[in-house]
């Protein structure tokens, strides 16, 4: 029977990939590769004719899941809104467990970005902020407590 074998990966358009880069090996994944791509394929799986983008995957140092973040250089980017909230329809945010949150939020403000609101604790299990990055990607970081 067909069906999902495991989930692979989490892909995100930006228009600085330097930029978004930064942001995620600043949360401490790492760059796994990056690369051009054109044709066939791309135009195919897109539904884009003649259609580039450049992209790079970054993983955990432990491994896992990926995160695929590609610019587009064929054709021109739409613009998003990059001040969007977790009310707006669309993909709003990835997460990612963390050790010791507060300070992986200092470190995060000494890199530049700032939270969207608040750190947040529920019902003494779990500690949680959202972080704003580059083009305005929410990254949310939750703490286990206990």
């Amino acid at each position: 029977m067909a069906g999902i074998k495991h989930f692979d990966h989490v892909g995100i358009t930006v228009a600085d990939l330097d930029a978004a880069l930064d942001f995620f090996v600043s949360l401490g994944m790492e760059i796994e590769g990056r690369t051009v791509m054109e044709g066939e394929f791309l135009d195919t799986v897109c539904g884009i004719p003649n259609s580039r983008t450049e992209v790079a995957m970054l993983r955990l140092p432990g491994g896992g899941t990926t995160v695929e973040v590609c610019t587009f250089v064929r054709p021109e980017l739409d613009q998003g809104n990059p001040n969007a909230m977790s009310t707006e329809i669309g993909l709003r945010n990835i997460a990612f467990e963390v050790e010791d949150l507060h300070a992986m939020v200092e470190q995060l403000r000494a890199d530049g970005y700032e939270l969207v609101g608040g750190i947040g604790e529920w019902e003494n299990a779990w500690r949680m902020t959202y972080v704003r990055g580059p083009e305005g990607i929410i990254v949310a970081l939750a703490e286990r407590l206990g």
